[in-house]
């Protein structure tokens, strides 16, 4: 078993691929066939898996995200860090704060069109986000 811990520099909402940083720390680990499991250390960003072939995907997963919850809805009683800070909590209770990989022969079991991401959903510049990667030998 191996835990490291991941930063990832993040410059504004969006989706932010680890894909790379993820399999290089599986490939240093060693382990052949296990599970990788990732965790953000956050409540205002998440964790997904999906399309890494064209960028429209994420575009548009954005996007409908923004609009199914707003900024600056009057609903909101938590607005002390900005009019993006309730929404992010939001967005991030509705997706995932954690990932589970399968590896086998040393490598994650992505598909072909698979990708890691770190979604953002806070506007802020030069934010660095924290996760834990779990490594573990089947």
């Amino acid at each position: 078993m191996m835990n490291k811990q991941l930063s990832v520099a993040v410059s504004g909402q969006g989706l932010y691929d680890i894909t790379a940083q993820v399999a290089s720390e599986v490939s240093r680990s060693g382990i052949e066939d296990g599970l990788a499991t990732l965790f953000i250390q956050h409540t205002s960003a998440s964790l997904l898996i999906q399309e890494n072939a064209d960028p429209a995907v994420q575009t548009d997963l954005k996007n409908w995200l923004n609009r199914l919850v707003p900024e600056n809805d009057l609903l909101y009683t938590h607005v002390d860090e900005g009019p993006d800070d309730m929404p992010a909590h939001i967005k991030a209770a509705l997706t995932a704060v954690n990932l589970s990989i399968p590896i086998m022969q040393g490598a994650l079991t992505l598909g072909v069109w698979q990708g890691i991401y770190l979604w953002e959903h806070r506007h802020r510049q030069g934010a660095q986000r924290q996760l834990i990667l779990n490594i573990q030998s089947g």
